[in-house]
């Protein structure tokens, strides 16, 4: 017995000679599992993957009030692939906490539809518009370019908050006056349909638009 508790450090052996000090266990760590769950799986939060955790709006409201927008200049297009993408320094997107990966049937996944009854009015959305316009440096044709949600209403995005919307610009070989027509929205469209089918999660479809929505698709493999 003297030879064995030779072997223990003497500030844990005066512990363990002490009364109290029964609950200590030699050789276990107190810190927690550091496995990671897989992409997309069941349960995933809303920074599944690689990506930063995104913002919780403060989801539908009653009533809805024109939102203060980036200053005038501050934020600046990109391009992938051809296509604009948003300011993540200005727009990196908000979720809905409305819209839940254990609520899907009664909200974005429901018969009849869920977006017409969060949508913000024209009223609002169009003062927010202009006002993006500006934080963009946006000059062209207005009647062309999306007041877009970053990530849409139907993959549960914040229906009014600033961080989810930004003036987004025509495709470039756009017909000029031929009005809004982006390939967003189908990517958008096909995310939704992966959602309500189980084929993916909410999180990781969220998180896949706000990476680079011209490659969410292929991200998930269902392109």
């Amino acid at each position: 017995m003297r030879s064995a508790l030779r072997t223990v450090p003497p500030v844990l052996l005066s512990c363990l000679l002490l009364a109290g000090c029964s609950s200590i266990q030699l050789g276990t760590s107190t810190s927690s599992d550091s496995s990671s769950p897989v992409p997309g799986a069941p349960g995933t939060s809303a920074h599944a993957g690689s990506g930063k955790a995104i913002a919780v709006g403060a989801g539908p409201q009653k009533h809805y009030t024109v939102q203060q927008q980036p200053a005038a200049g501050s934020c600046h297009y990109r391009y992938e692939h051809g296509e604009p993408l948003e300011d993540p320094a200005c727009t990196p997107g908000a979720i809905s906490p409305a819209v839940t990966q254990a609520n899907l049937k009664s909200t974005i996944c429901r018969t009849g539809g869920y977006t017409s009854g969060v949508r913000p009015s024209a009223y609002v959305t169009g003062k927010e518009k202009k006002l993006n316009a500006a934080s963009y440096g946006f000059t062209g044709s207005m009647s062309d370019a999306e007041y877009d949600h970053l990530i849409s209403l139907q993959l549960g995005g914040d229906p009014n908050d600033p961080r989810n919307l930004w003036v987004e610009p025509a495709d470039p070989g756009h017909k000029k006056g031929a009005g809004v027509n982006n390939k967003k929205d189908p990517v958008e469209t096909k995310l939704h349909t992966a959602v309500c089918k189980g084929q993916v999660t909410l999180a990781a479809a969220q998180q896949a638009i706000v990476t680079d929505w011209t490659t969410a698709l292929n991200s998930l493999h269902l392109s």
